[in-house]
């Protein structure tokens, strides 16, 4: 019989002398690796010792440790558990190959061994292997591909908050998969003013992300060639929103990808913030525990339609307030019921302690991840808080 195109490397486990190398000497001559084992505990031994083996030859009833045992370890097993298993059994004994089946094993060999079934049934256990490790591999690689990505996103946020005298700053950022579409920035202009951005791209994933980084990338190089003087305030912000706006409807259009964003521009010095909010999700200004305030849109969501009107609103943060913008990821947390966490949650919690930013978020970081009691994100989740001393 001629040799097989792929070889495998071929464990054979049974406790009769005979059938062992009756086995082996038929696989040797299709061109197979064989090793031997006389019982399961054997068996184990030489799998847990190496990661060579493609395939199982494994009979039902030896002693110490049987095909049943065996396989119920190999099939409880991270490692082992895509290896194949055929089992050997007597050709009448359908019972035992149907419960071995039941326990995991891919096909089973009848006594007396034909050899050509024999070959027909390692031939198409290896192929399936071989199929399914090609697949680990590839997804491995997708992963990896996946960790460098997030990796890259990762570096899109600022590696720290920027200080002003008497204020404080905080930001979470939680992507629903390995990598998101939402995105906060937050960076002192030139004349110590600070620009503050939420956002959120439409959609979840590889897609969302790679506009996040668009959207993030134009919209800081843009505002620091066009943001220069407090005066000129309201028409540089309308006019940095507008210019956004316009690249990503004009050059993007075809990709029907748009975001909700929250620009703003706060004056340490006296607490006034100038904002444009582009469909995005009401900010709240917290004070005395509650809220104080809510800064609604101003303007449609970024990227959807050139020439888009965008209005400038403004609020002032007194001594001891807060400002918080979030994403949708907080209000659609979900719970193991499928209940969201709720707007009226996320304000109730963000103003129930101290208005500190990082105490803020960190009370609400605390109560999404309790609603959701372990379940997975439903969306991508961004916090940002700027918090001012109390006088």
């Amino acid at each position: 019989m001629s040799a097989v195109a792929d070889p495998g490397h071929i464990l054979v486990v049974d406790d009769t002398e005979m059938n062992r190398d009756m086995l082996s000497r038929r696989l040797q001559r299709q061109g197979h690796t064989v090793e031997m084992a006389e019982n399961g505990r054997v068996a184990l031994g030489m799998l847990e010792a190496s990661d060579a083996y493609d395939l199982v030859l494994l009979d039902i009833m030896m002693p110490e440790m049987d095909g049943y045992q065996l396989l119920g370890h190999l099939r409880g097993s991270e490692r082992f558990r895509h290896l194949p298993v055929i089992l050997i059994s007597a050709l009448d004994d359908n019972d035992s190959v149907v419960k071995g089946i039941e326990l995991g094993a891919d096909d089973h060999l009848p006594k007396p061994f034909n050899p050509h079934i024999l070959r027909a049934r390692v031939e198409a256990s290896l192929a399936r292997k071989r199929l399914r490790d090609r697949e680990r591999l590839h997804a491995r690689a997708l992963e990896r591909e996946i960790d460098i990505a997030r990796d890259i996103q990762a570096g899109f946020l600022p590696a720290a908050m920027p200080g002003a005298d008497g204020w404080a700053l905080a930001a979470r950022f939680q992507p629903a998969r390995q990598v998101g579409g939402d995105f906060y920035d937050a960076f002192a202009l030139p004349d110590g003013r600070l620009l503050l951005v939420v956002a959120d791209v439409c959609d979840k994933g590889v897609g969302a992300a790679l506009f996040m980084a668009l959207f993030r990338s134009l919209l800081r190089a843009l505002a620091e060639r066009m943001l220069h003087a407090a005066e000129d305030v309201d028409a540089e912000l309308a006019a940095l929103l507008s210019a956004t706006n316009d690249y990503i409807a004009r050059t993007h259009d075809s990709a029907n990808m748009f975001a909700t964003m929250f620009v703003g521009v706060l004056d340490p010095a006296t607490g006034t913030l100038a904002y444009v909010n582009g469909g995005h999700e009401s900010p709240a200004v917290l004070a005395g525990g509650s809220v104080r305030a809510r800064l609604s849109p101003t303007g449609p969501a970024v990227g959807m339609l050139p020439d888009a009107p965008f209005r400038v609103a403004h609020e002032a943060l007194g001594p001891g307030e807060a400002l918080l913008v979030f994403t949708d990821g907080a209000t659609d947390a979900r719970g193991p019921d499928g209940t969201m966490f709720g707007e009226a949650r996320v304000l109730a919690t963000a103003a129930s302690g101290t208005p500190l930013a990082d105490d803020v978020l960190a009370r609400l970081c605390d109560a999404i991840a309790g609603h959701a009691a372990g379940e997975p994100p439903f969306d991508d989740l961004t916090l940002l808080a700027v918090s001012r001393a109390a006088g």
